[in-house]
């Protein structure tokens, strides 16, 4: 995983956080449901990114 796509990945991760966070505050669920799935989805590709390097140490490739 490239340092690039990590601090994508977090930086993704932390904006959904922020926006599940004020929606939460503002009662929007809408706001909260986009906060959860934009916090998933950066999970998602850092588990994905994690499977890569995994391989990488146990093949060398």
């Amino acid at each position: 995983m490239g340092l690039g796509d990590k601090i994508s990945n977090k930086a993704q991760e932390a904006a959904g956080k922020a926006k599940e966070s004020l929606g939460d505050a503002t009662n929007n669920e809408k706001l909260q449901a986009e906060g959860a799935a934009d916090q998933a989805a950066a999970k998602a590709k850092q588990a994905g990114e994690h499977v890569k390097d995994a391989s990488k140490d146990v093949f060398g490739k």
